[in-house]
């Protein structure tokens, strides 16, 4: 084993960051003394171990020297003398009006509007131009409403005609949003309505909210119920949704439309039920386990108290929280719009502090456990102990659930749903539940109900599973799929999880090809445990790049693998879709509880931060199956429910 693997940006709760006014104002005024002490002899002030983002950089950190200055926090001779000289370097170094070579996305050859470039160098990745040019017009803006008397008449003036030259140059020369990304387009709109307010002609206006409806609203997908705008082929983003947040809330403050509220209502809904109780998540078409820092803080926190959810649990990026930096410690400029608006912003996080259940169509979230379920109500996030249990891969098949392993050794995860699942929340004696009824069709072409139950009393998640033996062939293996301890919390970091053990046996690594690990029903992990009712067993994926925690993908994270697996470079497409190619992870696998009733199978388990004893019964009852456990007693309701075909539910605590 070679040194510990960390996540690369999940690190602690953004709302834990201090966010009052004496906080902002010492940031900030360090991030532009050190600026000011790195601007080059031209007026630059560029990261210069930056090599892309670079064409709106020097313009964004001259926007943070400019709310200073509106702030009155620095008026001196040191700053008017540096802004200035960062404004004339800009207009005449990175304003761009010559075609970029290989660009193959515009509308208007020749057109010599202005436009800012992602790498600066002719021809070298054109395809970045069309968001640094929404970044530079979202600076622009902003140093046009935060400076006014820091700049001469002409030198403002050039700048505002640039700034609708950038409009022109995005809506005219360019096809608008190239990269089907709907954070940059709305970010263009956010750029249209704020500059259409400093204009006697409105007319940009008009044209933004055009735009927005026709290029990004009616564009929209749907996942779990809620629609959300498209990020590089697909809706769920972890890095770009909040930022899209952050976008959506500045567009409402501007324009006091209500579309935008509407629309960051949904996303936030999608973030409340996607985010584990710590606010870890992982997943998506861009970024799988890269969180906003700076550029979420504002919609994260804008729509907290709409929505009256706690999002900023969000685990955030504690490298880039009040700035974006490339150097550590010094501003890059880029997102710096997003900054300027948070220091502007006086909302307050939304904060739960009731201390019960909190139940959503695809969650469910108690104290510090929670699970989280995917469209089709298959659990794919358990966070308990301070750890992450993402979904396991088998045989292509991804969740959390009842595994059927057939004599020829195919398998099937029974978890995919036959038409509507039914789902029953309940919450009482200190306890939150869920159940979910699917119907899942076998191999043979039989349908069979299972049922999912999920109980939490706040420090624990309990699993149990309930499904009807009977509709099964007598020669097949019935194994419960307990999902992959993946990443615990250390300090400010997630670490992933390199080994296992039962209690008082020697570590077991999570790699190696044909392992396997016989437990009496309890597996650790770094502080966490998962204890089940019958025994438990982890099997090692065999070798190979499209295995997880292979000897070839043991340092590797889930995003790591994910990309390599994915369509396109490192960056571009849905790597999302690279996962879904994942052939098999480890498993940890549970066997069914011995006491149940006859022609049924019964599975239970216990996530938590530290071994429990695990005796299990079940037994028949009128409405159900009567499932007996030492932290509760619950009453599974026949898969075809009431009269009503309502599912019937009842839990109490033991």
């Amino acid at each position: 084993m070679t040194s510990a693997v960390y996540l690369p940006s999940q690190h602690a709760s953004v709302h834990n960051l201090p966010d009052d006014d004496e906080q902002l104002r010492a940031v900030l005024a360090e991030a532009v003394a050190a600026a000011i002490a790195r601007q080059r002899p031209d007026g630059n002030f560029e990261d210069p171990a930056a090599d892309d983002d670079v064409g709106d950089m020097s313009l964004g950190v001259l926007s943070l020297l400019c709310l200073a200055w509106h702030r009155g926090d620095r008026r001196d001779a040191e700053l008017v003398e540096a802004a200035r000289r960062g404004l004339d370097f800009v207009l005449s170094e990175r304003v761009f009006r010559t075609d970029n070579p290989g660009e193959l996305f515009y509308r208007v050859r020749h057109s010599g509007l202005p436009y800012a470039r992602y790498v600066l160098g002719d021809g070298e990745h054109p395809f970045g131009d069309w968001p640094s040019t929404v970044w530079a017009m979202l600076h622009a803006v902003n140093v046009l409403e935060l400076g006014q008397g820091l700049f001469t008449d002409a030198r403002y003036a050039e700048l505002a005609d640039v700034a609708t030259g950038f409009w022109r140059w995005l809506t005219e020369a360019s096809v608008f949003n190239p990269q089907q990304t709907a954070n940059q387009a709305i970010g263009a709109v956010v750029a249209g309505l704020t500059l259409g307010r400093l204009l006697p002609d409105k007319s940009i206006v008009d044209e933004s909210m055009a735009l927005y409806h026709s290029e990004v609203r009616s564009k929209r997908i749907t996942d779990r119920g809620l629609r959300l705008p498209v990020e590089h082929g697909a809706g769920h983003d972890q890095n770009y949704l909040p930022i899209s947040l952050t976008f959506l809330a500045r567009a409402h403050q501007v324009s006091g439309e209500q579309c935008f509220l509407d629309d960051g209502d949904e996303i936030a809904r999608h973030l409340e039920c996607r985010l584990s109780a710590r606010g870890f998540d992982f997943g998506g078409p861009r970024y799988s386990e890269q969180h906003s820092g700076c550029e979420g803080m504002l919609g994260l926190r804008f729509f907290s108290g709409r929505i009256r959810a706690d999002l900023g649990r969000y685990l955030g990026d504690r490298r880039v929280a009040y700035y974006c930096a490339a150097t550590p410690g010094v501003a890059s400029g880029h997102f710096a719009f997003t900054t300027v608006w948070f220091w502007q912003d006086d909302h307050k996080w939304y904060r739960d502090t009731s201390g019960g259940p909190v139940h959503t169509p695809y969650s469910l979230r108690h104290g510090q456990v929670s699970v989280s379920l995917t469209g089709q109500l298959t659990p794919y996030l358990i966070d308990a102990g301070s750890t992450a249990v993402i979904e396991s891969v088998v045989d292509h098949q991804h969740g959390i659930g009842p595994l059927v392993r057939y004599p020829d050794g195919k398998t099937l995860l029974l978890t995919r749903p036959l038409g509507p699942a039914r789902v029953r929340d309940a919450t009482g004696d200190g306890l939150g539940a869920k159940l979910v009824t699917k119907a899942v069709v076998t191999r043979d072409q039989v349908m069979l109900a299972v049922q999912q139950l999920y109980v939490s009393d706040g420090e624990r998640m309990h699993v149990v599973a309930v499904l009807d033996r009977a509709a099964l062939p007598a020669d097949v293996e019935v194994t419960f799929l307990a999902g992959l301890p993946y990443a615990t919390a250390d300090g400010e970091r997630q670490r992933r999880i390199r080994t296992v053990a039962e209690p008082g046996g020697a570590p077991f690594d999570l790699g190696g090809p044909g392992e396997v690990l016989t437990t009496k029903g309890v597996l650790l992990a770094d502080g966490f445990a998962i204890s089940a009712g019958a025994a438990l067993r982890v099997v090692n994926p065999p070798d190979g790049p499209a295995y997880v925690n292979s000897t070839q993908t043991v340092d590797l994270t889930q995003e790591q693998v994910a990309f390599a697996l994915g369509d396109d470079p490192r960056g571009y497409g849905n790597p999302d879709a690279g996962w879904q190619r994942v052939v098999a992870t480890n498993h940890v696998l549970a066997e069914p509880v011995s006491d149940m009733p006859h022609g049924r199978v019964v599975f239970a388990l216990c996530y938590g931060p530290e071994a429990v004893p695990m005796p299990v019964s079940a037994e028949a009852a009128e409405e159900g199956v009567l499932v007996r456990t030492p932290a509760f007693t619950a009453l599974v309701g026949h898969p075809a429910g009431d009269a009503h075909g309502e599912p019937v539910l009842r839990v109490t605590a033991r």
